[in-house]
């Protein structure tokens, strides 16, 4: 049985991009190839919300993605408690039609 071996990756991170984007809607949609996520802002009383960021990932990558936002949920929920998922009347996020990109 063999060991897996981590490997440290060097990761930097400038400015700009440490200041991170906010975003309050996403919207997924995919093809063959890849996933596409739109990362949005939308502003009370303004009818036009604009895309903040785009990320494209692979299926592998897009997976990877979801176990890993899956188990950090599950080790913020055992140290701060349960998110409540908020029910409004605003657009939750969108998970588009599948096939699409």
């Amino acid at each position: 049985m063999s060991e897996e071996k981590k490997q440290n990756i060097d990761i930097e991170i400038n400015d700009q991009v440490s200041d991170g984007i906010y975003s309050n809607l996403a919207v997924i949609n995919h093809s063959p190839t890849e996933f596409v996520v739109d990362f949005i802002q939308m502003m009370p009383g303004v009818p036009k919300a604009r895309v903040k960021s785009r990320i494209i990932l692979t299926p592998q990558h897009a997976k990877r993605l979801v176990n890993a936002l899956a188990e950090n949920v599950r080790r913020y929920e055992a140290q701060f408690g349960e998110v409540k998922e908020q029910q409004s009347t605003a657009m939750p996020f969108n998970f588009g039609p599948p096939g699409e990109a």
